[in-house]
């Protein structure tokens, strides 16, 4: 590190837990945010600033009006804008040092495949199942942990899918990928602004925390947040050995 940077991330570099190793292998992570909405914004603010050394962001909507209520890598001026090259234009205000890489398209499977296996670690920052379902098998096939989160009225939810262990459970394990569920849209439903600002943000804590290999994760466990009544409630979430994604058998195969 340069002395820029040490000064830059020296409220980092005092913490025990951190210092110059944890903030080096930030610098050299690559860090993938797919969803540049609600909860990638804050995500994606806090990962920048922290200084991981590249960000991937992936989102193939453009800004629209109504996001601006939650959405605060944005502006009003940016109404129109693909929302990856508007919040890379605020994430290198944030942070001019750091790659940024912003990618507008709806990415398949392969090319899922081929972004996750070059990260370090994966956030999943989307609004439906398809896409959740399509992250999970991509960080599983390539031993990547995930952290996932969701927002919609007053209620979020945040968890980690880290693969690398074999003990703990990935995302079809609590939400199978062969079951039915309904996607729930802003859209239609409403969120509450800040609420997803608290999620994404524990999800760049989380996602900083593997990087630098301290303290727990939320690995094996979903915290759940009631915003209307501000309650945290934590569940464990077990491994299932028959997951069509992380099972014994998917993963003989």
């Amino acid at each position: 590190m340069n002395d820029d940077q040490l000064l830059r991330y020296s409220r980092h570099i005092l913490l025990d837990q951190i210092g110059i190793e944890g903030q080096q292998a930030l610098l050299d992570a690559r860090v993938l945010v797919i969803g540049a909405g609600g909860l990638g914004s804050p995500a994606a603010m806090y990962l920048a600033a922290s200084g991981v050394g590249q960000l991937t962001l992936v989102d193939d909507d453009t800004v629209d009006l109504t996001n601006l209520q939650r959405q605060i890598a944005h502006t009003t001026q940016r109404v129109g804008q693909p929302k990856a090259a508007s919040a890379r234009i605020t994430l290198a205000d944030i942070n001019p040092e750091i790659a940024l890489v912003a990618l507008q398209e709806r990415v398949d499977d392969a090319r899922l495949a081929e972004l996750v296996a070059a990260s370090t670690v994966v956030l999943d920052c989307t609004d439906n199942f398809a896409t959740r379902h399509a992250v999970n098998r991509a960080c599983v096939a390539h031993q990547v942990p995930l952290v996932s989160g969701a927002v919609i009225r007053f209620d979020g939810q945040v968890s980690v899918f880290d693969p690398r262990t074999g003990s703990q459970p990935c995302y079809s394990c609590l939400f199978p990928q062969d079951q039915a569920f309904t996607d729930e849209a802003c859209s239609t439903m409403g969120v509450f602004a800040p609420l997803v600002g608290v999620v994404g943000s524990m999800q760049a804590a989380e996602a900083l925390k593997l990087i630098m290999g301290i303290g727990a994760s939320l690995a094996g466990r979903l915290l759940l947040l009631d915003g209307l009544h501000m309650e945290w409630n934590s569940m464990r979430v077990a491994r299932d050995p028959c997951c069509a994604v992380c099972g014994d058998a998917a993963l003989s195969v």
